[in-house]
């Protein structure tokens, strides 16, 4: 017998109904809206130096102001609320709460914070916090950053402060979002903050943060209720082989070891998978994992977060191929430790302003493999969106088919695994807001709503619309 969710998956134009509560959100990052950079006792974080450093930004671009969110924030939240939206991922920024990454928390940077919380909650807003979205305390960076065990302990600090701070009114709480970039981005190609270039301290990043995630897991279940849920946020890579060759399917078994298993595997199976460790065995020993840390990293989640843009096609290649059309941006120097003999290929077909395939299949892919991998956790896409070359038209609309049509293509493939058995239960448009796109400046508009920088003026886009339309239904409509 074919059901009707069936019949309905089958037909590519036809409206898709999703599960009654399924959560429809949208996200932001802490450094890329906030600005108020030295506001109220906030310190500088890496990416204040990054930016801030000649040549790093595009056209010399900071966060110093970003969309004024932290002045702003009202604003912000009632055009959520005008939006319909049932939940709001946010990060906090850690130098705002404690601005050396020691000691006490600053209460005026989470009295900004209780403030947002308290308004969502009164629009029927769900809070979902993320404690960390790549803005590490500059002073933890100069004492030696991700790389060092250190910043692990001291992370399960600041974890502790927000929960005992935000946990009467945040129930759900991310630990980290995209390790992947802040260790092989930040450590190995230099293109994140902090811009350093060590393929061996981009492994020793990896775990660190792999490790202050379990700890702050734990610090985060001794202090909230009991019917708070913990998660982490990752940027799987769907990785495909360029061809069916052996030596290309080996490419892509090394690239999913870098990208998506040295996570995974502590995360949630308790181990490093083996093929990693000898894959990267010329360069480390891996002897900065001690005795008791994977126990300590594989603690139990109640969803796992699943960042998705585009996906990833690889090659085998004699080591004088290049990285730099792994959409990550260019460099020197490779964030693929260990892989030197992989490489990255443009997937064909329709791309964003990053450069980035229009690619659902990918979506549905990943979704159905990590159902079949880890079948008992549930999971919600918390980003997933496009930038376009967005602007204002001379009645000040905003009008954007091509987004409206990728979430559209990619809300098709969710709604497809979803039919098919995959325990996905929401969903998390980004951004936002326009705002600042990390080594991209200003210069990249990923937002639902339009921002003009000279004057902060929020226009929601024709995609806002068309995505309100979506939340307050719970129905895609056909294209």
């Amino acid at each position: 017998m074919v059901t009707a969710a069936q019949q309905t998956a089958s037909a590519p134009d036809a409206a898709r109904t999703f599960p009654k509560g399924f959560l429809w959100g949208s996200a932001t990052a802490s450094y890329q809206i906030e600005g108020a950079a030295a506001e109220d006792g906030r310190t500088p974080s890496i990416w204040d130096t990054y930016a801030r450093t000649p040549g790093r930004v595009r056209n010399g671009d900071t966060g110093d102001t970003a969309t004024d969110h932290y002045h702003r924030w009202r604003e912000d939240v009632a055009l959520m609320a005008e939006l319909g939206l049932g939940a709001y991922r946010f990060s906090l920024a850690w130098p705002r709460i404690q601005p050396t990454g020691r000691g006490p928390a600053v209460q005026k940077g989470l009295d900004f914070y209780r403030r947002l919380a308290d308004d969502l909650l009164d629009k029927g807003i769900q809070p979902v916090a993320t404690l960390y979205h790549w803005d590490l305390p500059q002073e933890l960076e100069d004492a030696g950053g991700w790389p060092e065990r250190a910043t692990a302990e001291r992370f399960a600090e600041y974890a502790a402060l927000a929960a005992d701070a935000l946990g009467d009114r945040v129930k759900t709480w991310t630990t980290l979002n995209e390790p992947w970039c802040s260790a092989f981005l930040g450590y190995g190609s230099g293109v994140h903050a902090p811009g350093r270039t060590d393929p061996v301290s981009a492994l020793r990043a990896a775990h660190h943060l792999n490790l202050g995630h379990g700890l702050a897991v734990q610090a985060l279940r001794d202090r909230l209720p009991a019917d708070a849920r913990c998660s982490v946020t990752l940027n799987i890579h769907q990785v495909r082989p360029l061809t069916a060759d052996d030596a290309d399917t080996d490419a892509v078994r090394r690239i999913d070891a870098l990208a998506n298993r040295v996570f995974t595997g502590p995360m949630l199976q308790g181990a490093y998978p083996e093929d990693l460790l000898k894959d990267t065995a010329e360069l480390t020993d891996w002897s900065f994992v001690h005795d008791g840390d994977l126990k300590r990293i594989h603690q139990p989640l109640d969803f796992l977060g699943v960042n998705y843009y585009t996906p990833t096609v690889v090659s085998a290649t004699d080591g004088s191929g290049t990285h730099t059309s792994d959409g990550h941006g260019r460099s020197a120097h490779s964030p693929w430790p260990g892989a030197d003999k992989v490489a990255f290929h443009q997937p064909p077909g329709e791309t964003t302003a990053m450069g980035w395939a229009v690619d659902p299949t990918g979506l549905y892919d990943l979704l159905r493999r990590l159902a079949a991998d880890f079948p008992r956790l549930p999971l919600y896409i918390t980003e997933n969106g496009a930038a376009f070359d967005d602007y204002a038209d001379p009645s000040g609309q905003v009008n954007d088919p091509a987004r409206i049509a990728y979430v559209r293509g990619h809300l098709a493939a969710v709604h497809r695994a979803i039919v098919d058995g995959v325990d996905v239960r929401g969903y998390f448009l980004w951004s936002l807001l326009d705002n600042f796109e990390w080594a991209h400046g200003y210069s990249k508009r990923f937002g639902a709503v339009y921002v003009d920088y000279p004057t902060g003026t929020r226009i929601p886009k024709a995609s806002a619309r068309w995505y309100s339309g979506v939340v307050r239904s719970g129905v895609l409509p056909g294209a």
